[in-house]
């Protein structure tokens, strides 16, 4: 018996499309962070990149619980002394509402090159309009 390791060229990748229009962030982010990945696939292997593409729509209807709206931040550091930047929930979702999913999926992805390769995949559009048409993407809908 021989450990059968996928190919990552063996399939094409699929595309899928995901309407974020009242879901939750995280356990959306953790569903989309798992097909990027390939978890779903019987042929996962975890130093390969196995996933396929997900586009998200209406980015800027997603919800969060509790009081994230207005406790939540967002850090990021100039690299300079004091250059520590904070941003609330709230603010983010009316300037950049693309980045609040791009930022859950993130995290929940390797941080190596593959998590950045993963990454990639991702799509995510504040409206309900996307490019992607040509791909004929497939509704991915998930129980929660």
């Amino acid at each position: 018996m021989k450990t059968f390791v996928a190919k990552p060229d063996s399939e094409a990748k699929a595309w899928y499309v995901v309407d974020a229009e009242g879901k939750v962030l995280g356990r959306l982010a953790s569903e989309i962070a798992a097909v990027l990945r390939g978890k779903n696939k019987p042929e996962f292997s975890p130093f390969q990149d196995m996933g396929d593409f997900v586009v998200v729509i209406n980015a800027e209807k997603v919800k969060v619980t509790g009081n994230k709206a207005e406790q939540k931040l967002y850090r990021r550091h100039s690299g300079y002394p004091g250059g520590l930047k904070e941003t609330t929930y709230a603010h983010m979702m009316k300037t950049h509402p693309i980045r609040i999913i791009e930022a859950a999926v993130r995290g929940m992805l390797p941080k190596n090159a593959l998590g950045r390769q993963m990454f990639r995949k991702l799509k995510v559009y504040a409206g309900a309009e996307h490019p992607h048409q040509a791909q004929q993407p497939v509704e991915l809908s998930f129980d929660a």
